[in-house]
């Protein structure tokens, strides 16, 4: 039985094959539709989530599967004080697989040990979210042809952003990879993964306050939130949360085929007006998440298709 807590636990190959199963299922989905029949996945979602828990919900009910779970902690015994240790025990009961979000950092993996059933982290705090990285992942190959030799630009909340965090990590496995760390000072990358990822791996980046300056090199450009959940204090979430918004004036200098990510939710870091631009890809990759979701879910289930 396997689990999946952070990004790194799966090998290059492992996520080529992922994303080569999710890239059959898009052009086969008549060909999985029934094979998770009889299978129960449990979403354990402790924090609020529109995007990755539907997407769980509704990868598991295309591959013929049930689901069962909560959306919040309120709705959960977590709100009597139970553990998630014997959460996870519990839910071993009841289902084949689970999909978990927690504010805390380390809790899937706790229940991933508790367990007796496969743990998938949905996103825990601000540390990691290995689910939207393959969704990521999926993006960039379909829209680019490839995870290797390009320049993808990260814009705005580096320091608490664990989608950021994850991604980084998986690209630090592909090659010819160039990093733009575009942030203000207080949301700048953690110093641990600047240097257990990028530099360790010797991967090329800047550190820069300027979106403007670096636009035109950028062959991606990843925009994310200012989270106002991951901010001890209302004043300077107020005071960083304007702090770079896309507009189509600030893509005047950017390439023809530049490709725009986001993990969503949007607040206003990218205009609406943008939304037509064949340069968007955001909601490509809302929907990239459900197949690569799909395809891990096959894999940690251990389902043989044919």
């Amino acid at each position: 039985m396997r689990s999946l807590i952070d990004i790194l636990e799966l090998t290059t190959k492992e996520l080529d094959e992922l994303i080569a199963v999710a890239e059959d299922i898009i052009a086969n989905p008549a060909k999985y539709a029934e094979v998770c029949k009889g299978k129960k996945l449990a979403t354990l979602f402790f924090e609020p989530s529109t995007r990755t828990r539907l997407s769980f919900e509704a990868a598991m009910y295309e591959l013929g599967g049930n689901v069962l779970g909560f959306s919040e902690a309120n709705s959960s015994s977590a709100a009597k004080g139970e553990s998630v240790a014997d959460t996870a025990k519990t839910i071993s009961c009841y289902a084949d697989i689970i999909a978990m979000r927690h504010p805390k950092e380390g809790a899937p993996l706790v229940a991933s040990m508790n367990a007796s059933i496969p743990v998938i982290n949905a996103g825990d705090g601000g540390h990691n979210h290995p689910t939207q990285t393959l969704a990521d992942l999926l993006t960039i190959k379909r829209e680019k042809g490839s995870l290797s030799g390009y320049t993808i630009g990260f814009c705005g909340d580096l320091k608490f952003g664990r989608t950021v965090h994850s991604l980084i990590a998986a690209l630090s496995r592909y090659e010819n990879i160039k990093v733009v760390l575009i942030s203000p000072d207080e949301l700048k990358l953690p110093d641990y993964i600047r240097k257990d990822i990028l530099e360790k791996n010797n991967i090329e980046f800047i550190q820069t306050e300027s979106l403007e300056s670096v636009m035109p090199e950028l062959d991606i450009l990843y925009m994310t939130r200012v989270q106002r959940e991951r901010f001890f204090n209302e004043a300077d979430y107020i005071r960083l949360k304007d702090s770079y918004i896309l507009t189509p004036k600030k893509l005047e200098t950017a390439k023809g085929s530049l490709t725009i990510m986001h993990p969503l939710p949007r607040v206003n870091e990218i205009s609406v007006a943008i939304d037509s631009d064949p340069r968007a890809a955001y909601f490509k990759q809302v929907l990239n998440g459900k197949y690569m979701r799909m395809a891990l879910i096959l894999k940690l289930l251990e389902v043989e298709v044919k």
